[in-house]
């Protein structure tokens, strides 16, 4: 996903998290961090041995302002689902036949069965990944052939979310 910090463009990438260690990417460069997370937005950070402390103030969607050693950055957040969708996604014509996880998180909500009709730009599920929540929606009218997760599962990057059927 793209981060605006201010007027600079930064490529985010997560790359794995197992509890509270977390790889990330930043423009390529790989960095190992440990995060503690609290429900007020607060959150602990620890990497190469320092400790930093940060608050989160989420103003819209994937609009946040964040605040460390008294000072306030202005974050926008590019969507992680329109993007993952365009890179996969040729030309306008193209039928969406199964919905991925774009990287590693949990399901936080599944809004569809199998064999239910929805149009495009129905929500079908929500997925959580490090502490932000992402509505996958239809990208066009279909028919849900299987879903592959529950509520609650964790899912890793690339994993077959749901499928749709073809005409």
């Amino acid at each position: 996903m793209r981060a605006k910090l201010d007027s600079r463009l930064r490529e985010v990438e997560m790359i794995s998290k197992d509890g509270n260690k977390v790889e990330i990417a930043v423009d390529g460069k790989i960095y190992d961090i440990d995060v503690v997370m609290s429900e007020s937005g607060f959150c602990s950070i620890i990497y190469e041995g320092r400790s930093y402390n940060a608050e989160s103030v989420r103003h819209s969607e994937g609009r946040y302002t964040i605040t460390t050693h008294f000072r306030n950055f202005d974050i926008e957040l590019s969507n992680p689902q329109k993007k993952y969708l365009r890179g996969r996604q040729s030309t306008i014509d193209d039928v969406q036949e199964t919905i991925t996880s774009p990287m590693p998180g949990k399901i936080i909500k599944v809004m569809v069965a199998e064999n239910q009709e929805v149009k495009q730009g129905d929500p079908l599920i929500v997925v959580e990944a490090m502490k932000m929540q992402s509505t996958y929606t239809a990208a066009q009218n279909a028919i849900v052939e299987k879903v592959h997760i529950d509520e609650g599962d964790s899912v890793t990057r690339d994993q077959l979310l749901i499928t749709f059927k073809t005409n």
